[in-house]
């Protein structure tokens, strides 16, 4: 089994998934409402993201726009958690998704983990990173 994040945006998912390629990797396969065969689309919607999907090593973060006029509340509630391996690359995509958003929670030692921290992204996807070795039980 496979957890999957599916993001939902208000016309910024192309935008946005293009910066979380910048910063995670991966391959980004991108497809537009205009684009899909055989659906109706209103024109203003053309443009917007139907589903993006970022494959990082066999991990991924899918996302989408909403139609335009449809109500969008933004992203709440809910935190995307990153795992690395070492405190240096959690740190390196703790300032990069900071840059222009804002730290809930500097990267601190925790009792769970070398470094934890907790950063909104400038496009409002809540982050939850965690660095270093685990705590033994």
């Amino acid at each position: 089994m496979h957890f999957r994040p599916y993001l939902n945006f208000n016309g910024n998912a192309a935008e946005a998934m293009a910066f979380y390629q910048s910063v995670f990797g991966g391959k980004l396969d991108l497809m537009r409402f205009k684009d899909v065969p055989e659906m109706p689309t209103p024109p203003e919607a053309g443009e917007r993201v139907m589903h993006a999907h970022l494959d990082v090593n066999g991990h991924s973060l899918m996302a989408s726009d909403t139609m335009p006029g449809q109500p969008y509340k933004g992203m709440s509630d809910f935190g995307v958690t990153l795992a690395f391996d070492t405190v240096a690359e959690a740190r390196r995509v703790f300032d990069a998704l900071a840059a222009g958003g804002s730290v809930g929670m500097p990267l601190e030692p925790t009792f769970w983990v070398e470094i934890f921290g907790m950063v909104t992204d400038r496009f409002g996807t809540p982050w939850l990173v965690n660095g270093g070795k685990m705590a033994s039980k």
